[in-house]
């Protein structure tokens, strides 16, 4: 599939400091791709050089195969959503809604009857009723009130693109996780073309296609929310994907042999220690503060490894004592906690906190040693 906008080699420089480095990504039609990433790393100036607000240093932007570079923002077409809104607070709900339409020049212009039809239409994609709150006040609006309507007044000129920055920062989390579902239900239902700016990773997941992670200018990592989630391509990468447990390695090498997938038997302990391999595979053996990790070689990555991650799910067993001369995590429970609607333990190893997905609860304060699943464990680069 060919990509409707195509970002190559965008870069930005202010104040003689790189705000963006060689940005290169594309986004096919009815795709929503969210632009994910720390405060500050250049995800608004962005959209502002897509939507012909800023121009880029060098790089160009294309769409529909043609190049952007000398467009006016008002000739592409697109539209623009903001975290502030940007509502006119003299203005009605039809007359803000109404706004765009009144601004378009050439073939595209609106005449009266045709904006009054287009303005309803966006209330009601919306989940507004036309007849209830057209000539409403914005200023007696609810919070998620007014963040409608400002979708509907971006929707109504029918842009061929669709650009979010930050649109539902100011929500509070409930009413953000409702707006999100519905926002990406109706972008699917129109098959619209979305690019989506935000930093909050639960609110990329919910919405996006595809995710571009950006970190101090550059792109970290892109692909589907499951893959950077299930395979992240560093440290920065894992950390801000809620993937927390991690601790440096001090050092690292690959041994030959195969070790028991699982480590459910003392056996394949005993046979990694004595060298008593079944074959000729190879091992990555890690060396850390908190004890040994090891996994299959295949899977540590062309750059080398830095850092072990231990997912929440790595948990095998908790046990009173363990012959396992690796995968171990010795420590002490700190506290209980839900989150995402799963219960976790804390545990305190060597001053390194780790969290793992349990099934029963586990008192705080009680000594405990884990077995992990070599599945369940990374090795990451630093970056």
């Amino acid at each position: 599939m060919s990509d409707l906008l195509c970002v190559e080699g965008v870069s930005k420089t202010y104040d003689h400091a790189p705000l963006l480095r060689e940005i290169s990504f594309g986004v096919a039609a009815g795709e929503i791709v969210c632009l994910l990433g720390p405060s500050g790393t250049g995800k608004t100036t962005l959209l502002r050089i897509i939507a012909g607000l800023e121009e880029a240093d060098a790089g160009r932007i294309g769409f529909e195969g043609k190049d952007l570079d000398g467009v006016p923002p008002h000739e592409r077409g697109f539209g623009m959503m903001f975290q502030d809104l940007a509502l006119f607070p003299h203005k009605n709900v039809f007359e803000n809604v109404a706004f765009g339409l009144r601004m378009m020049h050439g073939p595209r212009r609106a005449g009266a009857g045709e904006i009054t039809t287009r303005v309803n239409e966006a209330l009601e994609l919306v989940g507004l009723d036309a007849a209830r709150f057209a000539g409403r006040d914005v200023n007696r609006l609810s919070g998620g009130e007014q963040q409608r309507v400002a979708l509907a007044r971006t929707l109504a000129p029918r842009p061929r693109l669709i650009m979010f920055d930050e649109p539902l920062g100011a929500l509070d989390r409930i009413l953000r996780e409702d707006l999100v579902g519905e926002l990406r239900a109706l972008l699917k239902r129109l098959h619209m073309t979305a690019l989506y700016v935000t930093h909050d990773q639960d609110e990329a997941f919910a919405i996006a296609d595809r995710l571009v992670l950006l970190n101090a200018g550059r792109i970290e990592q892109m692909g589907t929310p499951i893959e950077l989630y299930a395979h992240p391509a560093n440290a920065f990468v894992a950390r801000f994907m809620g993937l927390t447990n991690l601790v440096e390695i001090k050092d690292w090498r690959i041994e030959a042999g195969v070790f028991p997938a699982d480590w459910k038997t003392d056996k394949g302990m005993r046979e990694l220690e004595t060298g008593e391999r079944e074959n000729g595979g190879q091992n990555a053996v890690a060396r850390t503060d908190v004890g040994r990790f090891i996994i299959d070689a295949a899977r540590v990555p062309e750059r080398g490894a830095k850092y072990v991650l231990l997912r929440p799910k790595a948990l095998e067993r908790i046990v009173e004592t363990s012959e396992r001369a690796a995968n171990v995590l010795r420590g002490r429970v700190t506290e209980m906690q839900w989150r995402g609607g799963q219960q976790r333990i804390v545990v305190d190893a060597q001053g390194h906190e780790f969290a793992f997905e349990v099934d029963a609860p586990v008192a705080a304060g009680r000594e405990v040693v884990l077995e992990l699943k070599a599945s369940e464990i990374d090795f990451l680069p630093a970056e």
